[in-house]
C-alpha cells in the first residue's frame, strides 16, 4: 500500500504542516536517551493522579481517569480462570487466538463492516493497537492529523514512530463538534495516518460519520490511512454510531481499532484489537512479535466470552452513565461561569473554566490541593482544550455529588 522509501526526514521542499504543533528538541536532553524519547512530555492526567497519591487528603475525590467504576463481569471472569487452570497460559500467535479474531470479526460483521478473522490482530490494549498502526502507516518525517482536542497518546505514538503530530483544533465555541473541512485542509501527500476517535476522549463529541467519510476520501487520495479510534462505539447514550468502516467507500484505507477496556470493565485486563487491510494486519502481526510478542492468554479468553456472552452488563453500566451524565450536565448548568457540551458518548465532561484564573493546569492544581478533587487539565489534550477540565463521570452518584459541590465552592470564590 505505502512505499516505506517514498519520504525521508531530510527531503528537499516539504511544507511546513499546517497546524504545526512539533516539539523540538530539548536542550538538556539526558545522557544516553533518544531525542524521540526525550520529546515526549509526561502526560498531565496522569500527573494529576501521581500529585493526588502524594496529597495528604481524607476524602479525595477523583475525577481525572477514563475508568469505568464497575467489576469485570463474573462470567468473563470465570473464563480467564478456567483457562488458567486448564493450562492454556503459554505463548499465542502474535495476531491472537482464533475463537478472540474469530468473535471480533463476528462483531464488525453485526456493525456493517466487512471484516474476517486474517484481518484481525489482537493487542495489548487499544494503546498498543494504536501505536502499532501508526508504526506501520508512517515513515520518519510523515504527519498524523490529529483533530483536537484529543486522547493524547497518539499524538505521543506520533513522535515515538518519528513522525509529526499535526494538531487540528476543533472549534470550542461550537462545542467541539467535528470540522471535516480543517482536517481534510490539514493532510496532503505528507500524511501518512489520520486519527478520528469517536466518541470522543475527552469532549464526549459523537463525530458526524458522514463527515468523517470525507475525510477517509481525502486520505485515500494521498494514500493514507484513517485510524477509526472506536473504543467507546458502545458507550454512545442516544443512537449507537455507525462504525466508518461500514460506511465508507474506501475501506482499505481505514484501521478499526476497539477494545474490551471500556465496554466490559476490562481496563486491567489489557485485550484491544485492531482490524482492516491486510497490508496493515499482516505488518503489525509481524511486529508485534517486538513489543509484546503476544497478549496475555488467559485474558483473551476472557475477553472472548466478553464478546459472545451475556450482553447485559454493558446495558446496565451504560444506562448507569447515562444517568450520571444527566446529573453532571444538570449540576453544571446551575454554576454560574462554567459551561459544558452535552456528551453524546464516552464518560467524560469537558468543562470550560476559561474565567477562572491561570491555566488549566493552574485551576486543576488548585481544585486538588484547596478543594480535594482531581481534574484533568484541558491542556493535557492538545492546545484546544486550553482553559477546560476533564471530568470523568465513572463514579457513583455521591461521590460525583461531593466533587461537583466543592467545584462549585471553588468557582463561586474566584469569579
Amino acid at each position: 500500500m505505502r512505499d516505506p522509501g517514498r519520504l525521508s526526514v531530510d527531503r528537499p521542499g516539504v511544507r511546513e504542516p499546517l497546524y504545526d504543533t512539533r516539539h523540538t528538541k530539548r536542550p538538556m536532553t539526558p545522557p544516553g536517551v533518544s531525542d524521540r524519547v526525550a520529546r515526549i512530555e509526561p502526560q498531565q492526567i496522569r500527573r494529576l493522579f501521581d500529585l493526588a497519591n502524594d496529597h495528604d487528603a481524607e476524602d479525595l475525590v477523583h475525577l481525572e481517569l477514563g475508568e469505568p467504576d464497575f467489576p469485570t463481569p463474573d462470567h468473563v471472569v470465570d473464563a480467564a480462570a478456567t483457562a488458567a487452570r486448564e493450562g492454556r497460559t503459554n505463548y499465542t500467535p502474535n495476531a491472537g487466538i482464533d475463537p478472540l479474531r474469530a468473535a471480533i470479526a463476528d462483531r464488525l460483521r453485526a456493525d456493517d463492516v466487512d471484516a474476517d478473522a486474517e484481518r484481525v490482530v489482537v493487542t495489548t490494549g487499544g494503546v498498543e493497537a494504536l501505536y502499532l498502526t501508526l508504526l506501520t502507516a508512517t515513515d520518519p518525517g510523515d504527519e498524523v492529523v490529529v483533530p483536537t482536542p484529543a486522547w493524547p497518546n497518539p499524538l505521543s505514538a506520533a513522535r515515538l514512530a518519528n513522525a509529526s503530530p499535526v494538531e487540528v483544533p476543533l472549534d470550542a465555541a461550537d462545542g467541539f463538534a467535528f470540522d471535516a473541512d480543517r482536517v481534510v485542509d490539514a493532510i496532503s501527500d505528507r500524511t501518512g495516518a489520520v486519527v478520528l476517535t469517536s466518541p470522543s476522549n475527552p469532549t464526549g463529541r459523537v463525530f458526524d460519520v458522514s463527515a468523517m467519510e470525507g475525510v477517509v476520501e481525502a486520505a485515500a487520495r494521498h494514500d493514507a490511512y484513517v485510524v477509526a479510534d472506536e473504543v467507546y462505539h458502545e458507550l454512545a447514550y442516544d443512537d449507537t454510531p455507525e462504525r466508518l468502516a461500514a460506511v465508507t467507500d474506501h475501506p482499505e484505507h481505514v484501521v478499526t481499532v476497539d477494545s474490551s477496556s471500556k465496554t466490559y470493565a476490562m481496563t486491567g485486563w489489557r485485550v484491544g484489537w485492531l482490524a482492516g487491510p491486510e497490508p496493515v494486519t499482516t505488518a503489525v502481526t509481524k511486529i508485534h512479535e517486538s513489543t509484546t510478542s503476544c497478549v496475555n492468554t488467559p485474558a483473551q479468553y476472557a475477553a472472548v466470552a466478553a464478546l459472545t456472552g451475556p450482553q447485559a452488563p454493558v446495558r446496565e453500566m451504560r444506562a448507569a452513565f447515562d444517568r450520571r451524565r444527566a446529573l453532571v450536565v444538570d449540576r453544571l448548568r446551575g454554576i454560574p461561569g462554567v459551561a459544558a457540551t452535552r456528551p453524546e458518548g464516552a464518560f467524560y465532561a469537558f468543562v470550560d473554566v476559561s474565567d477562572l484564573p491561570g491555566s488549566s493546569v493552574d485551576v486543576a492544581e488548585r481544585l486538588l490541593f484547596e478543594y480535594d478533587v482531581v481534574a484533568a487539565p484541558g491542556s493535557a489534550f492538545g492546545r484546544a482544550g486550553e482553559g477546560h477540565l476533564r471530568f470523568s463521570f465513572a463514579n457513583d452518584a455521591e461521590r460525583l455529588e461531593r466533587g461537583l459541590d466543592r467545584f462549585e465552592r471553588m468557582v463561586r470564590a474566584e469569579r
